[in-house]
């Protein structure tokens, strides 16, 4: 463009007409409420999730005992552990069968087994060991705890192994501790991130999906036919999740396959297992979806409210991080989420062979979800288009 040019345009700018766009613009934006919550909802959201949420060295886990031997060094290695802040003494159970129960059902991340002649033997000199056994489904969680567990070896034996005993405090120390690493022992973080990539896909493409439904029909005018059929409420939101099921599973299935055959994870459970709570999942994504549709004005508010669904999601559900480690806020609003119940069913199927008993405690939540949702669902969903 010309300077000749240049000057035409700017000496037919009108700083009148120009405020009015901007004037229009802002009042459109205050209107918008769902965009305006948004831009400013969402970096609250964001610093309280990293800044206070996530925690990649995770404490306070809870941990069971099984108390063999009701000993002063017994119960002073206890102490050291809930003193060590990596652990929360949170059950006693009875027997071996019981705390291979508490790990599989996700109850706790530990079990420490105090063998009944431990004293005994300490005494003896015949150095005994006491038997952790850890939830290692993922790494991360349990790493740093496990390794602290050395360390508290050395305390106990400093405090403990005084006067007539300090000829038991000597290199090797006195006892050892043998922690046996459940269901990863080799540590694979593939084997705890993929299987819950399901659940991540899953939530994205579907939430996402049936949250365009309702204002889609909106938007090319066919809501309007819509309403003035006989059809009611549930028979619409209903009738539109059914096909997104079939989609759920097949990408269900897509991830299963890549999950045995590319990444090499163990498939120790049910396969029939795995589909029913995949279903059960998809019916949960499905309802926020359909719901998050009849609360949006239009396509851009429901792809909005889908990332504002979508991020505590994958931060608070244990995909990311050890959701053990997250302070108790966030474990109170990931108790909330699908995902959450997916990720330990998936998981729990996948490496540890859950069986239906194992598997109610994360299936009931998820169903008290898909019923509630739906009810909101059913409740926002207008009639008419005002």
């Amino acid at each position: 463009m010309s300077a000749r040019g240049f000057l035409a345009v700017f000496t037919r700018f009108s700083v009148t007409r120009w405020w009015s766009i901007v004037t229009k613009e802002f009042l459109q934006l205050r209107r918008d409420r769902i965009t305006f919550g948004m831009i400013v909802g969402l970096p609250i959201v964001q610093l309280a999730l990293f800044g206070y949420a996530i925690n990649t060295d995770p404490k306070h886990l809870p941990t069971a005992v099984i108390v063999g031997d009701q000993s002063p060094f017994s119960r002073s290695f206890i102490a050291a552990m809930t003193h060590s802040e990596y652990f929360d003494i949170v059950e006693t159970l009875p027997d071996d069968a019981a705390g291979r129960r508490a790990l599989a059902q996700g109850r706790v991340l530990f079990v420490l087994d105090i063998p009944a002649d431990f004293s005994r033997k300490l005494l003896r000199g015949e150095r005994p060991a006491l038997l952790v056994e850890a939830d290692a489904t993922d790494p991360n969680a349990v790493s740093k705890a496990s390794n602290s567990l050395t360390g508290l070896v050395q305390s106990v034996a400093s405090k403990d192994m005084t006067g007539p005993l300090a000829h038991l405090n000597a290199t090797p120390a006195p006892f050892d501790v043998q922690v046996h690493n459940l269901y990863n022992p080799e540590g694979i973080t593939q084997y705890n991130v993929v299987p819950g990539l399901m659940g991540v896909i899953l939530t994205m493409t579907l939430v996402m999906m049936t949250g365009l439904a309702m204002t889609r029909e909106r938007e090319r005018g066919t809501m309007e036919n819509l309403l003035a059929t006989p059809v009611r409420p549930v028979e619409v939101m209903t009738g539109k999740i059914v096909p997104y099921v079939f989609i759920g599973l097949i990408q269900a299935t897509i991830i299963l396959v890549a999950t045995r055959f590319v990444f090499h994870v163990p498939f120790v459970g049910n396969p029939l297992a795995i589909y029913l709570a995949a279903l059960l999942f998809i019916a949960a994504n499905l309802t926020v979806g359909i719901t998050l549709s009849s609360l949006a004005q239009n396509q851009l508010q429901a792809m909005q409210l889908t990332m504002f669904y979508f991020l505590p999601n994958i931060l608070l559900s244990g995909f990311m991080f050890p959701f053990a480690g997250m302070p108790g806020w966030a474990q109170f609003i990931g108790n909330l989420l699908p995902l959450t119940y997916f990720n330990r069913l998936i998981r729990g199927i996948l490496l540890k062979g859950n069986g239906w008993a194992d598997l109610w405690p994360s299936v009931w939540p998820m169903a008290l979800f898909t019923v509630i949702v739906m009810c909101i669902a059913l409740r926002f969903y207008r009639r008419t288009l005002d």
